[in-house]
């Protein structure tokens, strides 16, 4: 583990594990270090672009970002910055997204004491503005939920993989736990005086479920009514919507899930669960565990006894917190930029192998809402000899 030293981003305090993680979670891309400069910035004569692994699907992806203002709830209107990623088509004209803003990742790289302009975002997958391809109906949904300190970037390898295979997949920067930027240029980081809990981000999404209902509707959601890609109005299925998150994200899917029957299964990727719930839930849920465990964590065990629907619980052998997300495949690469030694690349990635980390989060999450949106599937029927890292927990 990392130690408690303090950092600052903005005016906002972290220990050091958080600050790199939030670095991990929003960029990526960014070779990470501590203030205090004990480790150094390699020499390079440019940023270094690390590298996004593709999705596996057969479609090309578009992606959209979205500007979207709550004005229901009280006080100041609430914004949030979205983004929207779905199959597409003639994506050759359109360029391909960066992890983040630019202005973004310079705020984190700073906060972490290195040059801000050491490294430059990884391109994704994603088109900016392309196209949907459409066929026959609507496309299936899936909302994504951050982890504290977070970014709607952090499970990019997840959210490209469902759209490369026929999803329209909406992420969400959370204001006051997020580092994100507004269209007009105002970067914001995590505000210490907020404390956004679990419920708070719920919130976030119902509010973002009434603006996919617009986008389904035909209506467009963006306050700056910027143009949206052609096919997208009209483009999303109310009937099939689905949820995941990590971290605090993935308490927030079960809170929303409790709160919204459209959402009609939710995936949790190494949720805390706290604070504790204790309702039940009568519609599918899988956890994907790793350090928050139903053997470890009191919280998590209580929720999962309140599961009266399908229920699975996964664990891959080897996993740590941050497994399942984009860090597994992209922290490998820092280590050798930052020289990183193995104990302390250990300590984020574990011992599952990188590789075999990304396959688990392109087919896991896939099936899962395969299974339940789609009603087709069956890799979670038992435990499959293509992914021996993962367990069932009875």
């Amino acid at each position: 583990m990392v130690g408690s030293a303090a950092v600052h981003v903005d005016g906002v305090r972290m220990t050091r594990r958080q600050a790199m993680t939030a670095a991990l979670a929003v960029a990526a891309a960014a070779p990470i270090g501590f203030a205090d400069g004990s480790w150094a910035a390699p020499v390079a004569a440019g940023p270094v672009r690390l590298v996004l692994p593709g999705p596996t699907g057969p479609h090309p992806v578009g992606t959209v970002p979205l500007h979207l203002v709550d004005r229901s709830r009280p006080g100041q209107p609430r914004e949030l910055m979205s983004s929207v990623w779905y199959p597409a088509r003639d994506v050759g004209r359109y360029p391909p997204a960066p992890w983040m803003p630019p202005a973004v990742l310079r705020t984190l790289l700073a906060a972490t004491g290195f040059d801000a302009d050491v490294v430059a975002a990884p391109f994704t997958a994603g088109h900016l503005g392309a196209p949907v391809r459409r066929w026959a109906g609507r496309l299936p949904v899936v909302v994504f939920s951050h982890g504290a300190h977070g970014h709607r970037a952090e499970n990019t390898v997840v959210v490209q993989e469902l759209a490369s295979h026929g999803y329209v997949v909406v992420t969400v920067d959370h204001t006051d736990d997020a580092f994100s930027e507004f269209p007009d240029g105002r970067v914001i980081v995590p505000d210490p005086d907020r404390g956004l809990g679990p419920a708070d981000f719920a919130d976030d999404i119902r509010f973002v479920l009434d603006r996919i209902a617009d986008l389904a509707a035909g209506v467009n959601p963006d306050a700056g009514d910027r143009p949206l890609p052609a096919g997208l109005r009209g483009a999303p299925d109310l009937r099939r919507i689905g949820m995941f998150g990590w971290s605090k994200g993935a308490t927030a899917t079960a809170l929303v899930m409790h709160a919204d029957r459209r959402v009609r299964a939710g995936l949790a990727l190494d949720g805390p669960m706290q604070p504790a719930i204790t309702t039940d839930l009568d519609r599918p849920f899988m956890l994907m565990t790793a350090e928050f465990t139903r053997a470890a964590e009191p919280s998590v065990a209580e929720f999962w006894s309140h599961l009266r629907g399908w229920r699975r619980n996964l664990q891959a052998i080897g996993a740590v917190h941050s497994s399942y997300g984009d860090y597994q495949t992209l922290m490998p690469q820092l280590a050798v930029l930052v020289g990183m030694g193995d104990e302390e690349l250990r300590a984020w990635i574990g011992t599952l192998d990188p590789v075999r980390a990304v396959r688990i989060q392109q087919a896991y999450p896939m099936a899962f809402f395969d299974l339940h949106l789609r009603r087709r599937g069956h890799l979670l029927d038992r435990p499959s000899p293509a992914f021996p890292e993962v367990t069932v927990i009875a």
